[in-house]
């Protein structure tokens, strides 16, 4: 068994923000060459050195040459501390995207191929110019993009799938979790629940998404409707690095009464709009209210969403591990942590394998599967 994980050419490098995520990943990619968690891993050690000048270093401590190397970071993940000038900071996603370029510069004279996953993409709402601004998002992959042995760049959910055009010469593959974030919402969900649903966009811009999951519920045994809202910023105003929204209009089948309400997005950030929508369906008499997002971030803390579960307004937040979640968050009755890792290693798996990756990127039959199962007693 030591020859053999000797002879694959596949290596992870965990950086310390991901490295929950990318243990699990491991165990998924060890348990499909059959080799043992116990003894074996794909992860090479690193040393992640921060200095009190503000400086840092990675260093490899395991030859990776001639292998497939694939770096997994979470640009999401404040948590992890460091003491510059006496000072004590947390990481920024700029840290993490400058640490992940010491990586890749760190590798890229040995490595046969070097292949960045960065779920929560760097600076993903900075994707167009509104006024002088920089172009944040394009500007780091085309920075990546242009260092030497870079195959292919993997994210999740990327706000604006246009931002591949910022790159030339690496693959950019965006992936969706609406699978794997659907199969624990169905099992949990009851029949009555699932029966009579009205799929949400928050604003304009989750329509897309929204109508992504509103036909991955084409059931015979589901009734849904869509509806979304439009969202009205004072532009003249900004405020904590945000246009206030000043109105949120609802347009759709006006009579949601006893429906249950799925709000899909890319994230939550502050939760902010989030709230003011909730509101409204709740005005509109919703039975039930679930958000189905991507990416939690919870900027301004959870207290408020606790708030709004225990007075009946919220049922509860589907959402994936892909980005940092504090551990006292998770254990919140209302908040579903589902775990993408496997997908991710399959990913993984079939790019390294050159295999095709069309069935992870556009397999939409099987939610519908699981509500044939769910309805008939099978599940």
């Amino acid at each position: 068994m030591k020859e053999q994980i000797e002879k694959e050419k596949l290596r992870l490098m965990v950086f310390q923000s991901a490295k929950e995520l990318g243990e699990k990943v491991d165990k998924h990619l060890l348990d499909k060459y059959g080799l043992d968690s116990e003894q074996y891993t794909f992860i090479v050690p690193i040393k992640e050195n921060f200095f009190e000048d503000g400086h840092f270093k990675v260093e490899i401590e395991e030859t990776v040459r001639g292998k497939d190397l694939f770096l997994l970071t979470d640009i999401g993940n404040y948590s992890i501390e460091y003491k510059m000038h006496g000072f004590i900071n947390h990481t920024s996603p700029q840290d993490l995207l400058m640490q992940l370029k010491d990586g890749i510069n760190a590798s890229n004279c040995h490595a046969k191929s070097i292949n960045i996953v960065m779920p929560l993409l760097y600076a993903g709402r900075q994707h167009r110019r509104n006024t002088r601004e920089s172009l944040a998002c394009g500007a780091a992959l085309r920075e990546i993009d242009n260092l030497s042995r870079i195959k292919s760049f993997i994210t999740f959910d990327a706000h604006d799938q246009g931002v591949e055009h910022a790159v030339q010469n690496m693959e950019f593959d965006n992936f969706y979790v609406t699978n794997t974030i659907l199969e624990e919402f169905i099992k949990d969900l009851s029949l009555e629940e699932l029966k009579n649903l009205v799929f949400i966009a928050p604003d304009t811009g989750a329509t897309g998404r929204r109508n992504v999951y509103l036909n991955s519920f084409a059931s015979p045994y589901i009734n849904r409707e869509a509806g979304g809202f439009i969202k009205q910023r004072d532009f003249n105003n900004l405020v904590n690095g945000k246009y206030p929204v000043v109105s949120h209009d609802y347009f759709g089948n006006g009579n949601l009464e006893g429906r249950t309400a799925i709000v899909t997005d890319d994230m939550i950030s502050s939760g902010g709009s989030m709230f003011d929508v909730i509101d409204e369906l709740k005005k509109n008499n919703v039975s039930k209210i679930y958000l189905i997002v991507t990416y939690s971030l919870f900027t301004r803390g959870i207290d408020r969403f606790e708030e709004y579960y225990k007075e009946g307004k919220l049922d509860g937040i589907y959402t994936s591990n892909l980005s940092y979640i504090p551990k006292e968050y998770q254990n919140k009755e209302w908040l579903h942590i589902c775990d993408c890792s496997y997908a991710l290693a399959d990913i993984i798996y079939n790019i390294h394998n050159d295999l095709s990756i069309s069935s992870i990127l556009r397999d939409k039959s099987a939610p519908i599967k699981l509500l044939e199962k769910k309805f008939n007693g099978r599940l």
